[in-house]
């Protein structure tokens, strides 16, 4: 056995021939001239955390111990008086290597010394490593390591736990690696968001909450691609003019158009950097309006009047009919057909002695019960349907026609909020009837919002609002990179 074994280490490649011992797998270390001498297992304790959050992991640490071989037999020259450079003793760095059979290992690696031959000269240096991290005291193979999990989407206390880092280095490597990918420095020094890597057509706008309080920033998007173009604090004109800036005038007048809300500053800084820009109101900014500020006001205002009234049942069928009020006929007619059938909504738990939930019925039903019983839910009910009506059209005089409806019947309503409606209408008008020719979404960036939710929540908070940014844009072309590897 031990000679067949012999016969099989003669003939193995040079690269894995070493002494073999039991219980030892022998692997590349990855690290460019390394000579192992030893090695040892000893128990540790990690705070991956933070000194305010702790969060202490107890294993094992590998400790590889060996010299670092520059294999070069030229002699080495002193930089000041050209004198020849002789070893002068031996020092010992420690770095952070990749895990290994999910312990944590370690490199201790003995380097020379060198001091200038001229006794007059006090010059000195130390072998650099060249696997050694630039930035921290760690390997290159668990630096590369560590960016190649934080661009699959972990958290950095995710990959700290993992790679047995702290967890503020982990993100000093993350915002290292977003930086290569988003940002550019020119001769001056000077740092810049990379240019667009495609031409947009449409773009879409929107701000979002930054922080708690009052803070918000906006963000500018591709809404063919999905990719963020442009994040900047604040929700003025200047983030516009800042955008066209950075991006030029000749690439803005191949821009067909843009979705928004109703911000009148974004409108008034597209048109006036960029006055060929339309500017599009989408259907869900129209009808989000519709239903917080008319269906919603005018279903209290007509609780109280019942009340008033002395009707406590009238007042009653309207308490928590809100989402009904608000939902289209489709979807009412999906959820009494899943009421039929016996769909589960919540589902029970015999451990935690939770019952299950079934879809409740007859939503529809109750929809139409509303509306014979109140004349303005009636006329919320005919806005709606021809608010849908008028967003289908995809010719602008027919879209026109519709709107310009809509906006008369809540002028000629004696209620305050159809009124209202219709003014919201009649100032946006331009910009509604765009749609028609250009009909845009801002699904997409309502879904982004959505996405900057979970990456703040799985991250418990970025104060580094520069690095939160990054990571927003990193995010945003995860998918669109990978079709484009595909």
């Amino acid at each position: 056995m031990n000679s067949t074994y012999n016969a099989q280490l003669d003939q193995a490649p040079e690269y894995v021939k070493v002494n073999i011992e039991e219980g030892i797998v022998a692997i590349p270390s990855g690290l460019t001239n390394f000579k192992q001498l030893y090695f040892k297992t000893e128990p540790v304790i990690r705070n991956i955390g933070t000194k305010q959050k702790p969060y202490k992991h107890k294993t094992y640490e590998y400790h590889l111990n060996g010299f670092y071989d520059d294999k070069s037999d030229k002699p080495r020259i002193c930089p000041k008086c050209g004198a020849i450079l002789h070893k002068n003793g031996l020092c010992t760095t420690s770095l952070r290597h990749i895990p290994m059979g999910g312990k944590y290992s370690a490199v201790s690696v003995q380097r020379y010394r060198y001091r200038c031959s001229n006794e007059n000269c006090e010059y000195s240096e130390i072998t650099d490593i060249p696997f050694k991290s630039k930035e921290h005291l760690l390997t290159e193979p668990l630096r590369e390591y560590a960016e190649t999990l934080l661009a699959y989407g972990m958290t950095l206390k995710e990959v700290a736990h993992i790679t047995g880092l702290h967890k503020n280095v982990v993100k000093d490597i993350d915002k290292a690696r977003l930086e290569a990918l988003y940002v550019t420095v020119d001769k001056k020094g000077h740092r810049a968001l990379i240019k667009p890597e495609t031409q947009a057509r449409y773009l879409g706008i929107d701000e979002f909450k930054l922080h708690d309080g009052y803070r918000y920033a906006t963000l500018i998007m591709n809404m063919e691609t999905g990719c963020i173009l442009w994040l900047q604090a604040g929700k003025k004109k200047k983030v516009v003019y800042d955008f066209i800036e950075h991006v030029g005038l000749e690439w803005m007048s191949k821009v067909e158009a843009v979705s928004s809300d109703m911000n009148s500053d974004f409108e008034e800084a597209f048109k006036e950097k960029c006055p060929h820009l339309k500017i599009v109101y989408d259907y869900f900014h129209i009808v989000k309006n519709f239903n917080d500020k008319v269906v919603s006001q005018v279903r209290k205002d007509e609780q109280k009047r019942l009340i008033e009234a002395g009707d406590i049942e009238g007042a009653k069928a309207l308490k928590g009919c809100k989402y009904i009020l608000t939902s289209k006929k489709a979807t009412l007619r999906t959820k009494d057909n899943d009421a039929f059938l016996g769909k589960e909504i919540s589902k029970g738990s015999e451990l935690f002695k939770k019952e299950s939930v079934e879809q409740t019925g007859n939503q529809l039903g109750r929809y139409y019960t509303l509306l014979c019983q109140n004349e303005l839910l009636f006329s919320l009910d005919f806005l709606k349907e021809a608010i849908e009506a008028a967003y289908r059209e995809n010719t602008t005089d027919r879209m026109k026609a519709k709107i310009e409806y809509i906006i008369k019947f809540c002028e000629d309503s004696e209620n305050e909020h159809f009124q209202w409606f219709g003014k919201l209408l009649k100032d946006h008008f331009d910009g509604i009837v765009s749609h028609a020719k250009y009909p845009l979404s801002n699904g997409k960036v309502e879904g982004v919002n959505q996405k900057i939710k979970t990456i703040r929540r799985k991250s418990y908070g970025l104060p580094d609002d520069e690095y939160f940014f990054l990571k927003l844009f990193d995010a945003s072309r995860q998918r669109w990179r990978s079709l484009e590897d595909d």
